[in-house]
């Protein structure tokens, strides 16, 4: 490998701050992928271009190359991966070891403003992380990058529904939602805030809607499956229901052992005065009531979150602005993109992580080889 060196300019006080409050302080790092069959449905934007750059540094070589430099990883049941000793500290330290070992230099405090204040360097890699407003990418548009204009992804939804925020910490497990007349659905646990809904579920909804939701200006329809299955089997088991509870009233008796707070809430909500009914006077009509509420509950998004808690950016640097195997810019040679300045973005579970070790390593491969 050919002598370099190396300098990170970075403008704030610290390094890798995103990485160390990432995942509640343990870093989900990345995915183990098993249950990936189209890389479309974790990488809305930038999945071609994810897809051609595993060739060169995949999921499987990001967990290896963790372990062979001193962080042993574990996969959760949900496929996310994570540091051993769940703390983020540890992928931190790693590459602190790293870059001290092969002399680094590591600037902080220092803001790039041009790419002339860098002249002396022979090639430059940008890795400055999502821009949240257009405005902190006019640099490299006005270098002739095409840009796709920056919007939040990874939000969390405002709802103004108080009989629902009233029911705030409620978890359930296997929800699936949807925003109606759009293909954008997801699955996952869905948690009810004292602002609104979050929860994997919502989180990868909003990541695929992203820009639509920014054009509506986050005020859209929102449908909610509380059971996340078909409506034929939910109207099974209340048939079922019906029969065997037959005695009891239908407040008592939860047959899809939801939080008996949210049972007691959707059975106010489909069925109103006759909720303290028994399960042998649940005619027709009900049954079709709870049935709908169950599957097909229906909120407006009012907004995100007011504490602007998104973590990603949809938008960047376009992939047709760069070369697709190297990530070396068609306008200036030997200008480099990695990371979430590209138009890349991916749901929760590790995936941005694993974007931007990916583009990283692809971007060190194509300066190596240049200099051999």
């Amino acid at each position: 490998m050919p002598e370099m060196e190396v300098t990170i300019f970075e403008r704030s006080q610290r390094v890798l701050s995103k990485v160390e409050v990432s995942g509640g302080g343990r870093c989900n790092c990345t995915n183990s992928f098993e249950e990936v069959k189209d890389l479309q449905a974790v990488y809305p934007r930038g999945h071609r271009l994810m897809k051609r750059l595993f060739n060169v540094f995949d999921y499987r070589e990001a967990y290896a190359w963790f372990e062979r430099h001193g962080v042993p990883l574990v996969t959760q049941d949900d496929e996310c991966v994570f540091p051993a000793v769940q703390d983020s500290h540890a992928i931190i330290n790693c590459f602190l070891s790293l870059a001290h070992r092969y002399h680094v230099n590591v600037c902080l405090g220092q803001k790039v403003q041009s790419l002339d204040t860098l002249s002396e360097y022979d090639f430059i890699a940008v890795t400055t992380g999502g821009s949240p407003k257009g405005e902190g990418l006019r640099w490299l548009r006005d270098m002739g990058h095409e840009i796709a204009e920056p919007v939040p992804s990874l939000f969390t939804f405002q709802i103004n529904d108080k009989s629902l925020t009233s029911l705030m910490g409620t978890v359930v497990e296997e929800a699936s939602v949807m925003i109606p007349a759009t293909k954008f659905r997801a699955e996952g646990p869905l948690l009810i805030t004292h602002w609104g809904m979050s929860g994997p579920a919502i989180l990868k909804l909003s990541s695929y809607a992203a820009r639509q939701l920014a054009d509506q200006h986050y005020q859209m329809p929102l449908s909610v499956n509380w059971l996340g299955k078909k409506l034929a089997d939910v109207e099974s088991v209340l048939s079922e229901a019906v029969i065997r509870y037959s005695p009891k009233q239908l407040s008592t008796v939860n047959p899809f052992r939801l939080p008996q707070r949210l049972w007691s809430y959707l059975l106010a909500k489909s069925l109103a005065a006759r909720m303290q009914i028994r399960w042998s006077e649940l005619n027709k009509k009900d049954a079709n009531r709870l049935d709908n509420v169950l599957c097909n509950d229906t909120y407006e998004i009012a907004g995100r979150a007011a504490f602007k808690d998104e973590f990603v950016t949809c938008g960047g640097v376009s992939s047709k602005s760069v070369n697709p195997s190297t990530l070396e810019s068609k306008q200036v040679p030997n200008l480099y993109f990695a990371g979430e300045v590209l138009d890349i973005d991916g749901i929760t579970g590790g995936f941005n992580f694993q974007a931007a070790w990916t583009t990283a390593y692809a971007v060190a491969t194509a300066i190596v080889g240049k200099l051999s």
